[in-house]
Formats: structure tokens, sequence, C-alpha cells
């Protein structure tokens, strides 16, 4: 069974660029998308529903901005939009389906990069959402969380630890909430197989960056321990290049 998430920064944009084509040749069963920028109404969805996917569709309310989503070649049994807090909800950040063996999240974590009071609102979410997670998963024991967390969890995570301590996605409480949630019952299923250094998800557009490896690994499948004898391989498809970002696939038995 293969998941795939990816931040693809506009979905409109990543259409027009041959993605649709690239998503069949996947042949993923749940794909997971944060950054769709684009309500249901600004394009087809039914284009998804052509290659076989039913689409949950979860925008922010603000035009061009934030919005998860997930596509699902099987069943869903249910459907969550949102954690129930409206300041994140407004922003489309969290969107999650129930199938009779697991629950998957796609999420979009909020970034601090634009100043003191969004890195504020960041430290928020990160307690709330630990709370949402701590709860869901004493009735779910199958629990994935994927998507972009914007957060390097370690030094092997970053091209520049030492540049970037004081960074917003690398400061040391954002680090230590990511610790956090390993301890209490995560497996960052990437590092799970590979320990190697230089491996990242998102790059920045200016100078070069992505030709030279300078990158960011922020997003992540985690994946709940009761899946551990499951995990297959999970794998950074870094030749992908719809967006700033590149997708990470899962693969559970």
């Amino acid at each position: 069974m293969k998941f795939i998430t990816y931040n693809i920064n506009g979905i409109r944009a990543v259409i027009k660029k041959g993605f649709l084509e690239w998503l069949k040749a996947t042949e993923a069963d749940y794909i997971c998308l944060q950054e769709i920028k684009a309500s249901a109404d600004q394009l087809d969805l039914g284009v998804f529903e052509q290659i076989g996917y039913q689409v949950y569709w979860y925008p922010a309310e603000k035009k061009g901005y934030s919005g998860v989503a997930i596509l699902a070649k099987h069943k869903v049994n249910r459907v969550q939009y949102g954690l129930g807090i409206d300041q994140y909800d407004r922003e489309g950040r969290l969107l999650q389906i129930d199938t009779e063996e697991f629950t998957l999240i796609s999420t979009y974590m909020p970034s601090g990069t634009t100043g003191e009071i969004r890195q504020g609102f960041k430290f928020q979410w990160l307690d709330d959402f630990y709370n949402y997670i701590a709860n869901l998963k004493q009735k779910v024991p199958n629990l994935i969380i994927s998507g972009d967390y914007n957060i390097c969890h370690k030094e092997i995570d970053i091209h520049n630890p030492t540049k970037n301590v004081n960074t917003s996605g690398f400061l040391p409480e954002e680090r230590a909430w990511m610790s956090k949630m390993m301890d209490s019952g995560f497996i960052d299923t990437f590092r799970h197989f590979n320990k190697e250094p230089h491996h990242y998800t998102w790059w920045s557009t200016r100078s070069g960056a992505r030709e030279k490896n300078l990158g960011w690994r922020i997003d992540y499948h985690l994946a709940s321990q009761a899946l551990e004898n499951r995990l297959k391989r999970c794998t950074i498809l870094s030749k992908v290049y719809f967006s700033d970002h590149c997708p990470v696939l899962l693969e559970l038995n």
C-alpha cells in the first residue's frame, strides 16, 4: 500500500505542469496534499476521479492560501475536516480520513517565518495539535500523520544547522516538539530506513539551492508504533519538480 505526501504549492499551477499524469503513474493508494491554494469551485475535482481517486478537499477561507486534501483509492468510513478550532480551521490545516485499517491525516503546519505573531501562532498550533493527537491515539492505534510540518527535527535534516539555529523551522523549541512527538509513540518513517545526511524535501527558490541540494527536510510521514512491523520503505522523491517541495513516498505491507 502506497502513501504519498506532497506540498504542491498550488494545485492549479502543478496541473499545468503535468501533475495529473505523474500522479496516475505513481499508482499510489493515498495522496496527501498541502498548500492546494484553491477551493473546489476554482477547478474541476473530477480530474482526480477520472484516474481512480475519491477526493476530500479542505481549502482555506482565504483565496489562494494554504489548504489540504486527501485523494483515496479505497473505501473511507469517515472524514473529518479540521481540528474543531476555528483559528486553524479557517486556514485549512488538517484533514482526516478513517478506514477499516488506519486513520490518515494530511496536515499543513503553520510557518513562523513572517514574524513573531505567526511564530506565536505556530507554537500555539503545536500545543493544540499535540493534544489532539494524544487524544486520538488513545482511540486509534494505527495512525499515519503525513504532511508539511515546517520543522527540521535534527541537524542531519538541514543543510546548514549552525547558520539556521535561530531560524523558524529549526528553533530549539520546534525541534523539541518533534522529539516529544516521537517519544509519545510515533516513528519518523524516513529515518526508520535511512540514517544518511543530505536528504531534503524543500529548497529555497533562490541562489540555485535545489541544484546545490541546500535544503530542509520538513515533510514527513509519522506512523504510530503499532504500524512498525508493517513499514516496508519510505523514500524522498527528490527528482519530482512540480513544486519547491518534493513528494515523500511511504509503503506499508
